[in-house]
């Protein structure tokens, strides 16, 4: 029997992990892929929006050559940040169902073709959303040309490549795809970008477009994706567009099951965890949200900068009820 068991190995759910280690606490960490999936499965060459020292946790020094980190710093920091406190965690382990108990909760899981349980006094749900695209539910999305995730630019030079979206994900693959060749369109649903782009990005995409590297239709929604095409619709105009690839940037959405299916509560609204924001208990006793997936549908209302502060809260309420 553990005292904690965490869904997630991303770095809020190590740092519950980790503030749960410091109080005497016996925490395990299910991971359904690697540690740090999600920044695993980040572009390449991606460059964080934060500096080092915002996005670490345990205590542990990040230490970086430049003044943001990149992907492979990331996943070396949060290697090293668990080996520190001899973690144990279960990677490549896919929690299938939380049930409640009296006083405590089973989780079972599959790992490879074998379905485990275990049984904890409190459970913490961090699965953040990165695994779970927003679908655009429009005819050719499911064709394998269609992308909701960017790795490299490589394979995709001298392509016709779609990017949609405007955001910093959307961005920063429109200019690394450009750089490398490929004749790059940017399909965006509002009229300009959000301020929550990237300040040292925001002039370099400006300038791409005004001088013609990449071209942008502002004010557009995708209609459908064939197999050389994707039509689009920009002020009530149908414009075909010549395609061999799309990247479909259209962000995320938080992934309930799990919590659903134990019975918390999920605010119908905004699509985020009903909670105690002060212990980060959701409505079913014993039962903590970390991470991105308390902002709900706001993806980019809780992020590492702030939901590695979960870790605390969960930790300290857990340790007074053991007292």
């Amino acid at each position: 029997m553990y005292d904690v068991i965490v869904i997630g190995a991303g770095p809020c759910g190590l740092s519950v992990a980790i503030e749960c280690k410091k109080r005497g606490l016996t925490p395990l960490v299910i991971e359904k892929g690697c540690l740090a999936n999600s920044i695993y499965h980040f572009p390449l060459y991606m460059e964080f929006f934060s500096t080092p020292e915002m996005i670490e946790i345990g205590g542990m020094p990040f230490t970086t050559w430049g003044r943001k980190p990149g992907r492979t710093e990331a996943l070396k920091y949060y290697l090293s940040v668990a080996r520190r406190y001899q973690l144990d965690i279960h990677t490549f382990e896919k929690v299938i169902q939380i049930k409640r108990g009296s006083g405590q909760f089973v989780v079972s899981t599959q790992w490879r073709d074998e379905h485990r349980s275990y049984v904890a006094a409190h459970v913490v749900v961090a699965t953040g959303y990165y695994d779970s695209p927003k679908q655009m539910k429009i005819p050719g999305e499911s064709l394998s040309k269609v992308y909701h995730y960017f790795r490299e630019a490589h394979p995709f030079t001298g392509l016709e490549v779609t990017v949609i979206g405007g955001r910093n994900s959307a961005i920063d693959a429109a200019l690394e795809l450009q750089q490398v060749g490929a004749n790059v369109t940017m399909v965006y649903r509002r009229s300009a970008f959000t301020s929550s782009v990237k300040a040292w990005i925001r002039p370099i995409i400006e300038s791409a477009i005004s001088k013609g590297q990449i071209k942008m239709l502002w004010d557009t929604e995708v209609e459908r994706i064939s197999m050389d095409e994707v039509e689009v619709c920009q002020a009530g105009e149908r414009i075909s567009l010549k395609n061999d690839v799309v990247f479909a940037m259209t962000g995320y959405k938080p992934q309930l099951q799990l919590l659903q299916g134990v019975g918390a509560a999920i605010d119908a609204e905004t699509g985020a965890p009903v909670l105690n924001e002060e212990t980060m208990e959701s409505t079913i006793p014993g039962l903590y949200v970390a991470g991105v997936i308390v902002g709900g549908d706001d993806t980019s209302r809780i992020f590492i900068e702030n939901g590695r502060f979960h870790g605390e809260k969960i930790a300290a309420h857990i340790s007074t009820k053991q007292d």
